[in-house]
């Protein structure tokens, strides 16, 4: 058996605890660990429990990694996977870090699909196609993105893009008008049937002020 023989508060400002064991440095631990696991000096411990330490440590790690990235937004599993894995943690590691998310309801692919098309709608609508696209490069999968991007509006969407654009346009003749904010329609993946409806729409409500 070994035993902790200190314990010492880092000198970073990540307020690690540094652990001793038979006098050597062990290991590095978070507050949150050494709380959770109860550490302590005089602590005796065999090798499978140091091993075990070490690995609760790397998964609170890994944790707090994800919380932070969940911290800026809703982030789908492949996401955060992707970014776990570029951190260097071991894929067992991150399984577990997933695993205790998606219980706890902090990772979901379904309510971040939602998010992605409702956040698309408010602040930049597009078509269902280039959305689904966004949505398949976050790693959803088939069912979940047609769920999420069903519920899209495309004339509803196409018309408040074209509302935003339509301003910068107002001095521009019919011709110029119609290339221009159907090009702009186009590049938010909206169909030619779609952008020639909502175009002339916008251009009469336009004329009429």
């Amino acid at each position: 058996m070994s035993k902790i023989t200190g314990i010492k508060q880092g000198k970073n400002r990540t307020k690690r605890l540094n652990v001793y064991v038979d006098e050597k440095f062990a290991m590095s631990l978070s507050p949150e660990t050494a709380r959770k696991e109860n550490i302590r000096a005089g602590q005796e411990l065999g090798k499978a429990a140091l091993e075990a330490l070490a690995e609760k440590e790397q998964c609170q790690r890994c944790f707090n990694s994800a919380a932070r990235l969940l911290g800026y937004r809703p982030r789908s599993e492949s996401e955060i996977r992707q970014r776990l894995n570029r951190h260097g943690y071991e894929p067992a590691i991150i399984d577990k870090t997933l695993d205790k998310l998606k219980d706890s309801g902090l990772v979901d692919d379904g309510a971040f699909a939602r998010y992605w098309v409702e956040n698309r709608e408010s602040f930049s609508p597009r078509g269902r196609g280039l959305t689904r696209m966004e949505l398949k490069k976050k790693g959803l999968e088939a069912e979940i993105i047609d769920q999420a991007v069903n519920e899209i509006d495309e004339k509803e969407s196409a018309y408040r893009a074209a509302q935003k654009r339509a301003g910068r346009l107002a001095g521009q003749d019919y011709r110029e008008f119609r290339l221009r904010l159907g090009q702009y329609l186009a590049r938010r993946g909206f169909n030619y049937a779609i952008i020639k409806e909502i175009t002339q729409k916008v251009w009469e409500e336009l004329r009429k002020k």
